[in-house]
């Protein structure tokens, strides 16, 4: 989608995607935690996914979600979906089944 940003804030424990759109104000968001799993590498629990109606309809939450897959796999991470938008896009992507947590 044209006009939209996206961008990961990592704070450690805790991070998230925001999703700014071009001419507006609101923000979209992805939420995660960090967790270390038992292998030794690391699990982002996707606990919640907000985008504002003003924003809506225009496919920012979809973004926000390919942002996390995409550095997922770049750094070998895996994915808990808690989140019902994170896990509907699981079923409909089962070409990501190799990251989910």
């Amino acid at each position: 989608m044209d006009g939209t940003t996206i961008t990961r804030h990592d704070e450690g424990a805790r991070g998230e995607y925001r999703a700014a759109v071009a001419g507006s104000a609101a923000v979209g968001r992805l939420t995660y935690q960090r967790r270390k799993s038992a292998e030794g590498g690391t699990t982002l629990i996707a606990d919640h996914t907000l985008v504002p109606s003003e924003i809506g309809g225009r496919g920012v939450a979809a973004r926000l979600v390919e942002a996390l897959i995409a550095d997922a796999r770049e750094a070998g991470d895996r994915i808990v979906p808690k989140c019902s938008y994170v896990e509907a896009a699981f079923r409909r992507h089962p070409e990501w089944a190799e990251l989910r947590a």
